[in-house]
């Protein structure tokens, strides 16, 4: 779908800088805009790459599964099944350390991993509640450190990239509470043969 939106915006841009006369500005902006989103590329990779590196060395030196055992708490209440899986609670736990950092690519396939082992638990059949809630809060996550949004403003020229924290906060708190207050009310309108 959003190979069509994206298609169909660029047609309509050519047809109208063709129809107004403006080919030159058209092309002067695609040029403009190519640069600039390799700049905002390279700074991104830079930024992953440190943030992903954090991470693993917290896999490997045990942080993570201290900061899952603080999380584990709070995370069982929202996965009662989920609780009895060691290793389904630490990799849902590293994906919220991971997203309260703001590193959400580098959170994205320790999500997948969580997702896969909760499917499991269900027998991989329909959608279970747990796995959309899971989705709700990967999605929403609550933010400490914003750092992908930092690294873009920092690639922008912002002067101080970290004073949005406060906005975000806010926002990603709200965000959580609203997206699983959602779910739970919409989990019981669901046909039973879904969850």
């Amino acid at each position: 779908m959003m190979n069509y939106l994206w298609a169909g915006m660029i047609i309509l841009s050519c047809v109208t800088a063709c129809m107004t006369g403006r080919t030159a500005e058209l092309s002067a902006a695609v040029t403009d805009g190519a640069g600039q989103a390799v700049t905002l590329c390279i700074s991104l990779a830079g930024i992953m790459g440190l943030w992903s590196g954090v991470l693993e060395l917290m896999q490997e030196s045990g942080l993570s599964k201290r900061i899952a055992s603080i999380l584990c708490p709070v995370l069982r209440l929202l996965f009662r099944r989920a609780a009895q899986d060691r290793q389904t609670m630490e990799r849902i736990a590293a994906n919220v350390t991971a997203n309260l950092l703001g590193v959400s690519n580098a959170a994205t396939p320790i999500g997948l991993q969580a997702v896969d082992r909760l499917y499991s638990l269900y027998d991989r059949k329909g959608a279970p509640d747990e796995v959309l809630r899971f989705i709700i809060l990967n999605t929403t996550s609550i933010q400490l450190i914003p750092t992908t949004v930092a690294a873009v403003r920092a690639s922008l020229g912002a002067v101080q990239p970290f004073d949005i924290m406060p906005a975000v906060w806010g926002a990603s708190i709200f965000s959580v509470i609203v997206g699983l207050v959602a779910a739970k009310l919409f989990a019981g309108i669901r046909p039973e043969g879904t969850r």
